[in-house]
């Protein structure tokens, strides 16, 4: 399942991220490519730094608060998000992620998400083109915006040829391993809370809730 999450970020967020990130020292995103994928990776990242832990923060508690977001992911953990920057003639050609990452700890990647943090008049390029079934799908999102797409599809970042685009990307383990059933978790809690809007707490409402509930019990890995 791919989804657009709309005003992930404040514009108070989004501004402060900016500031800083504006501010900041980066260094060369090759430094956390794989084995494979080093030759295709010319981007900047983040250096690790005080800001860059209080950039991480904001970003953090942004996904814990957004509704829309713990549906679609049902995150167990979400790996430390890392900030990019793509000046003029940067890109990141075709990959897949890590299925694991981390070093003390490892993280199963199911899930993979890219933060927009530039308005996209600002810059020329730099869309997230993604390979489904369907064909290729290029989104370039409003500053603040997120999207959520599974993390084994290949995918890349066109290149820039004007402005710069800065973004944050993070990967999320799932309680829920199999995509399919974390997309029949999200359509029954979809309809779950509209039927409560419309019409309150009814039959109708508590069995699909119950089913909601039963199912997340019989798939979900703690």
């Amino acid at each position: 399942m791919i989804l657009c999450i709309a005003d992930l970020l404040t514009a108070e967020e989004l501004s402060v991220i900016l500031d800083k990130l504006k501010e900041a020292e980066f260094g060369d995103g090759k430094t956390t490519a794989g084995e494979y994928v080093r030759d295709v990776k010319n981007n900047q990242q983040l250096k690790a730094a005080p800001v860059a832990s209080e950039l991480k923060s904001i970003v953090l508690k942004a996904l814990k608060r957004n509704e829309l977001f713990q549906m679609a992911a049902r995150p167990k953990m979400i790996c430390p998000i890392l900030f990019s920057r793509y000046e003029v003639g940067m890109y990141y050609g075709s990959h897949f992620d890590n299925a694991l990452m981390g070093k003390e700890t490892l993280y199963r990647t199911d899930i993979s998400l890219t933060l927009f943090l530039s308005a996209p008049e600002t810059y020329e390029g730099g869309e997230l083109v993604i390979e489904t079934h369907h064909g290729e799908q290029a989104f370039k999102l409003s500053a603040g915006a997120a999207i959520v797409y599974p993390s084994s599809t290949l995918h890349r970042v066109e290149t820039v040829t004007q402005g710069t685009r800065y973004g944050a990307v993070t990967w999320v383990q799932s309680l829920i391993r199999d995509p399919f059933e974390r997309e029949i978790l999200f359509d029954l809690d979809t309809a779950r809370k509209a039927i409560f809007q419309k019409y309150g707490k009814t039959g109708e409402f508590d069995l699909i809730a119950k089913t909601q509930a039963n199912l997340l019990r019989k798939w979900a890995s703690t």
